[in-house]
């Protein structure tokens, strides 16, 4: 049984400079995820009929591919958050905390008992442009996506 797994991220069409990787380590009954992210853009205040820029909203989606497709709107095929239970967004166990940067680099350790690392690989990670507010329907407002990784 495979108690570690890692997402190497890459960025997009929109965001191409972003890299780092994200580890995933079976502890207890949950995970450790170790989160190391470089190139992020830089945070930009909301202004009127504007959304922020970072902290970045960083989740689970629900299918493993990082296919671009649409440069304007990438990674759209690795679908929505993962849901395996069906909870109100806010609640999905593919709902990560947000990504706070410095100078572009993100580091972060958090844990989670929401799933094992068996349950997520295979799935995708997605790096977003704009903080997630936990609470629209169905994705959190987190806007454009802009790296990707797959979970192996």
């Amino acid at each position: 049984m495979r108690s570690t797994a890692i997402a190497r991220i890459r960025g997009g069409p929109l965001a191409p400079q972003i890299n780092g990787t994200i580890v995933f380590r079976d502890f207890g009954r949950g995970v450790w995820v170790s989160v190391d992210i470089s190139g992020l853009p830089p945070y930009q205040p909301a202004k009127p009929e504007q959304s922020p820029v970072g902290p970045h909203g960083f989740h689970l989606h629900e299918f493993g591919t990082c296919l671009v497709g649409n440069p304007a709107e990438p990674f759209l095929k690795a679908g929505e958050h993962w849901n395996p239970d069906h909870q109100p967004h806010g609640n999905h166990a593919g709902d990560f905390p947000v990504l706070f940067s410095q100078n572009g680099r993100a580091i972060m350790k958090f844990f989670t008992k929401r799933f094992r690392v068996r349950d997520v690989i295979g799935k995708a990670v997605i790096i977003h442009e704009n903080p997630d507010d936990y609470r629209s329907q169905p994705s959190g407002n987190a806007g454009r996506r802009l790296a990707c990784g797959i979970i192996e």
